[in-house]
């Protein structure tokens, strides 16, 4: 029963520590680094509530969005509401706006190209600045939060 608790305590201890490797990364506009293997996307809520995704190189480079898909859902209260991108000034930006509130999940959807692997991003939006980092909440790159 011991060597049970041990061994629970440990990869508990090892669960911790890979959630906290895991780092938040922000992009040049202060947005969310969405990491889709050989490119990287910035996830940015603008003034309207709408999304912006901007496309960069390994580099963080920007890059004209092109092949790239993506897709999201607000499960906001209010009930889940569906964001379709359509590519505007060589950013990916939702036709849709964000539902009114925050605190909610944003689910993202993200492929490099149509024929990439599937990657999914939960974002809890927080939209007020971070002292810290000045960056928003959702994309706070703080250690201590």
């Amino acid at each position: 029963m011991k060597t049970l608790l041990n061994i629970l305590i440990i990869a508990a201890l090892a669960t911790t520590s890979a959630f906290a490797d895991a780092k938040v990364k922000a992009g040049p506009r202060k947005g969310l680094i969405l990491d889709l293997g050989v490119k990287q996307a910035e996830f940015f809520v603008e003034k309207d509530r709408s999304i912006s995704i901007a496309v960069y190189d390994a580099a963080l480079k920007a890059q004209p969005a092109t092949t790239e898909v993506i897709t999201a859902t607000a499960e906001a209260s209010s009930g889940k509401a569906k964001l379709v991108f359509e590519v505007k000034d060589g950013k990916l930006v939702s036709t849709t706006k964000l539902p009114d509130g925050e605190g909610y999940q944003v689910v993202v959807q993200a492929q490099a190209a149509p024929d990439a692997k599937k990657k999914n991003f939960r974002i809890k939006l927080l939209l007020y600045t971070c002292k810290g980092c000045s960056n928003p909440e959702y994309a706070c790159t703080c250690a201590d939060h």
